[in-house]
């Protein structure tokens, strides 16, 4: 039977000090308390490991081996059990992410710079996909996360509202509606209009095109040959525009501009979960709940 470690780590204690009486004011109980820890302790190893005259206590063979070995061996099991306590709570173990193209320029990153930084035990990856397979994904367990760009629909799963952002467009700075400060949805449609591929996000697509159902004549629409174009080359003629929420500012190239969209509903960002969630998935639940409101990304 291996000993309880209270009793050896009191025999630490004792063996340090060669005394029970400062042993014993040094771990905080009553003397004969801890001699009669250090009986039991010997008798459960079944040899002495001290001996006691009225004016010292000395370490025999045994003892002096044990007060060597033990210490590396309570380390080690400490370490077990702040390992097993982390993984309890979400802090231990490997994420999986996927995110939709669009959320990588700030909140995905943001997101997971949060559960690296408060998660030292927690090995995190995160990948791009196509926004309608990240919900399947987080179901069948391919990945363990997902961050998807509207409210994607999908079973097996849970979604949780990451972020709400203004809807507006993007466009060139020496485009003529760029001087205001917002723009009318009927002015914004009087120009070319490009959505991204249905196939891509069909949630965000018809959001999109909805916004401009009842204006006349009806817009021009357009999808861009290049689905996720970093330079945005076909904003540059001074005539598109581009709907989007306004996180599109953070990753805006040079000589492009962004502008609300007066009246426009707002776009959404979620986090995707499974319905049946670990200590993991409840840990990014919390962190992601509590970045959105350092962050301000959801009204108070």
């Amino acid at each position: 039977m291996a000993p309880d470690t209270v009793s050896l780590r009191y025999f630490l204690v004792l063996a340090q000090e060669l005394n029970f009486t400062r042993a014993a004011a040094r771990i905080g109980i009553a003397q004969p308390a801890l001699s009669a820890r250090m009986r039991r302790l010997e008798a459960e190893l079944g040899t002495a490991l001290l001996v006691r005259t009225t004016r010292s206590v000395v370490l025999t063979t045994a003892g002096a081996a044990l007060a060597e070995s033990a210490p590396p061996a309570l380390a080690a099991l400490d370490r077990a059990w702040d390992t097993a306590r982390s993984a309890a709570v979400g802090e231990l173990g490997t994420l999986r992410i996927g995110y939709s193209l669009s959320t990588g320029a700030e909140t995905a990153p943001a997101l997971v710079d949060r559960l690296i930084r408060g998660n030292s035990g927690l090995e995190v990856g995160a990948v791009p996909m196509a926004t309608p397979e990240i919900s399947p994904a987080v179901a069948d367990g391919r990945i363990d996360a997902g961050i998807t760009r509207g409210e994607q629909p999908g079973r097996g799963v849970r979604r949780f509202l990451l972020r709400r952002a203004r809807i507006g467009v993007q466009l060139a700075q020496h485009h003529p509606l760029a001087e205001h400060p917002e723009i009318e949805i009927a002015d914004a449609a009087a120009y070319p209009l490009r959505l991204p591929d249905r196939a891509a996000n069909p949630v965000i697509h018809d959001q999109l095109s909805a916004l401009f159902r009842d204006t006349r004549p009806h817009p021009r629409f357009h999808t861009p040959a290049v689905s996720f174009d970093m330079s945005q080359r076909d904003l540059r003629d001074g005539v598109t525009l581009a709907p989007a929420g306004e996180a599109a500012v953070t990753a805006q190239p040079a000589g492009l501009t962004w502008r609300p969209l007066r009246g426009g509903p707002s776009l959404t960002i979620h986090l995707v979960l499974p319905r049946e969630q670990s200590p993991l998935h409840r840990r990014v639940r919390a962190v992601a709940k509590t970045l959105a409101h350092e962050l301000h990304w959801l009204p108070d």
